[in-house]
């Protein structure tokens, strides 16, 4: 099974405010484009609710929603009520988002790629912590055009830990 999470993060671990992402930099979704493309994206029902409908779904890749309530349905979306049932169908895909989805596949991931963004915004949700397992495998920065504001990409690869000796 490979679990690959991808997230953006302003200062603070700040991922989302009031359903939608708190910034817009040119070039910075590219990232997030580059690297599903092709793949299945999971994500909960308020990430896909967030993403303009012009969008939804996400061309080019097969768009999984995680949602609790019974009988949801959206056009272009496989629809799953659990983690397990997901699971059971899928084992190599690329988790968007938002706070609790994160939460509930951090466990099982394998690699993260995180866009740490330099600057100050409020928000409600937040990017999950990660403990000593995970290293930064790689990484590159950029500036975005016209913005000022600067991003770093990082490849994050859980390493094992080890146990008592």
């Amino acid at each position: 099974m490979t679990v690959h999470l991808i997230w953006a993060e302003a200062r603070g671990g700040v991922i989302g405010a009031n359903g939608g992402i708190p910034w817009h930099l040119p070039g910075e979704q590219k990232i997030f484009k580059e690297r599903t493309m092709g793949s299945t994206v999971v994500m909960g029902r308020a990430t896909w609710d967030s993403l303009p409908e012009r969008f939804r779904p996400l061309p080019g890749r097969r768009n999984v929603v995680l949602t609790r309530q019974p009988g949801w349905r959206a056009e272009g979306a496989e629809v799953f009520g659990s983690v397990d049932d997901l699971l059971k169908v899928h084992d190599d895909f690329w988790v968007m988002g938002g706070g609790a989805i994160y939460a509930a596949f951090l466990p099982m991931a394998g690699h993260i790629v995180r866009t740490r963004i330099d600057l100050d915004v409020e928000g409600d949700t937040f990017a999950p912590r990660l403990g000593p397992e995970w290293r930064v495998t790689a990484g590159a920065g950029a500036e975005a055009p016209g913005t000022g504001v600067r991003y770093t990409v990082e490849d994050l690869t859980r390493v094992p830990t080890s146990g008592p000796a």
